[in-house]
């Protein structure tokens, strides 16, 4: 069987690519959030001389995860099909309705599961579907207009999926057929620009501003796109300095100044873009609204079940650097004889990075850029959404992250 002119990786590196280039161009201070992360990871490399550890130079710089929302079970459906394609499959399961400051989603991630794809190109999309199931958040009457909403628009054109479902099967595809699929692809993401309808976008808003975000607007679009950085406390300085104004905190483990786990987060705050408005009247109106920003994140080792437990308590308390020396040892070799974290083979040099999310760090992220917290009403959740009920959904089995790890270890570094 011939190959494929352009292989799975080569068209998830190439969309990946696509996407940043017009979400730079829709939010520029994005650009500027990639130009710094870029002279820091230089500046780290020159003066750092395990700074690659933990992967190439030329992987980190490429590196990318963005994040989307959907409204309903087939639109994420529609999501899976189209990722597939590209050679992103789900991984782990994230409720961010059982966070400190809830969010009215349940999530997944898609993402390459094979190490050597991950070190071809390791893009990832943090992919969020509204619960609109759960009565803490939305009440009978307000969850069938939202259903009844969203049952009008369609996301994703059939054709676009259908050709997904063919290049998925097909393990690529031409070059000329993947020049237009790319293309079709990244515009389904684009911002639209047809007018909101302020007083359901303001009803929705009420409730949460996911929920307005999502099925507020008649498409989806990048909600975020995440840049990977070596040093984000220096990224964070330089950001400031450059008069861009960050979300008031780094979200994850501590700055410690031991081995880098799990994964670190931050971002400035989301901007006042121009949007259209349709008002109660018919008038259509100029305006801005804030839901769009720019993340970063600084990616470590990843902790095995254990380690996973110490990092859960040490961030239970109340001043986790505090205690951060009490729960974490000082070096990777203690990290690997202790069976906190994941090390190729064993090996102490050689850590397997973390390729997931944290779901307080997500839902922190989105909190730090909405200007009201979601109250989730004290009723019984009865909405059946779990790790089950999505992979029946969607019809594709989620990925156990500990499971990928696992293998992974078992592997010589790609």
């Amino acid at each position: 069987m011939t190959a494929p002119d352009v292989a799975t990786w080569q068209l998830r590196a190439r969309f990946a690519a696509a996407l940043s280039a017009m979400y730079g161009n829709e939010v520029p201070a994005y650009t500027t959030l990639v130009e710094v992360s870029e002279a820091v990871n230089r500046d780290y490399v020159a003066t750092h001389p395990q700074a690659q550890r933990l992967g190439s130079i030329e992987r980190v710089t490429a590196e990318r995860h963005g994040a989307i929302r959907v409204g309903t079970p087939g639109e994420l459906t529609d999501v899976a099909d189209l990722f597939a394609a590209f050679g992103m499959y789900p991984v782990g399961y994230y409720d961010l309705r059982e966070a400190a400051s809830p969010v009215p989603v349940v999530s997944t991630a898609f993402r390459p599961v094979d190490a050597t794809e991950l070190a071809r190109n390791p893009f990832r999309v943090f992919t969020s579907m509204l619960a609109t199931r759960d009565g803490r958040f939305f009440d009978a009457d307000l969850r069938r207009r939202v259903d009844e909403c969203l049952r009008t628009r369609t996301l994703f054109d059939p054709d676009l999926i259908a050709a997904a479902r063919r290049i998925a099967a097909g393990g690529g595809c031409a070059a000329d057929t993947a020049a237009d699929f790319i293309t079709r692809a990244v515009a389904a993401f684009a911002l639209s620009s047809e007018p909101v309808d302020r007083a359901w976008y303001s009803e929705l808003t009420a409730v949460s501003a996911i929920a307005a975000d999502i099925a507020g607007v008649p498409t989806t679009h990048i909600n975020h796109l995440t840049p990977r950085v070596l040093d984000i406390d220096d990224l964070y300085r330089r950001m400031t300095e450059r008069g861009i104004t960050m979300i008031d905190a780094i979200q994850g483990p501590p700055h410690s100044g031991r081995p880098n786990v799990l994964l670190r987060q931050t971002s400035f705050r989301a901007l006042a873009e121009p949007r259209r408005f349709r008002e109660p009247d018919g008038a259509v109106t100029d305006g801005t609204l804030r839901v769009r920003f720019g993340e970063v994140e600084a990616r470590g080792v990843a902790l095995t079940r254990k380690g996973r437990e110490r990092y859960d308590a040490a961030m239970a308390c109340t001043d986790p650097a505090a205690v951060w020396d009490d729960y974490f040892p000082t070096s990777d070799d203690e990290m690997a004889s202790q069976g906190l974290a994941y090390y190729h083979r064993g090996d102490p040099s050689a850590p397997v990075v973390y390729e997931d999310f944290l779901p307080a760090s997500a839902a922190g992220i989105f909190r730090s850029n909405l200007d009201a917290d979601t109250e989730a009403a004290a009723v019984a959740d009865e909405s059946g959404y779990d790790i089950d009920w999505m992979a029946g959904t969607i019809g594709r089995r989620i990925h156990d992250p500990y499971d990928l790890y696992d293998a992974t270890a078992q592997e010589a570094p790609a």
